[in-house]
């Protein structure tokens, strides 16, 4: 495994009503929901690093460290980013953040774990 700090991953998302705080059911404003937010985060991080994985192995979430800073309109583009900022053993930290046309939507921390698949699929409950 060949995971360096820098390698970046982005992800680009169209808001749908199927992305909102109202569809989620995590408030009842029709626009871009925190969860959704945190998901395309976490999508820019695994577009990042898994064509760098060994076969047999992908990264779990473990912990997500994010500041939701502004509503995003239905039919609004955003894009994430994810820069890996530190590899420890088979945890690796991302700096994520996430913008529109007008500037910072979120930002945070993201941790992700590297796992043998097989291994992790034979714990689940």
């Amino acid at each position: 495994m060949d995971l360096q700090p820098g390698v970046s991953g982005r992800t680009v998302l169209v808001v749908a009503a199927a992305d909102t705080a109202s569809s989620l059911h995590t408030g009842v404003v029709p626009v871009l929901a925190t969860p959704r937010l945190v998901a395309l985060c976490e999508e820019a991080a695994c577009c990042a690093v898994d064509p760098l994985l060994p076969e047999g192995t992908t990264t779990v979430a473990c912990r997500v460290q994010f500041d939701h800073l502004a509503p995003i309109r239905v039919g609004s583009e955003v894009q994430a980013e994810a820069v890996l900022e530190r590899v420890e053993g088979r945890r690796i930290t991302f700096t994520v953040s996430v913008t529109d046309a007008s500037g910072l939507v979120g930002a945070g921390r993201v941790t992700r774990v590297v796992v043998d698949l097989d291994t992790f699929m034979a714990k689940a409950r």
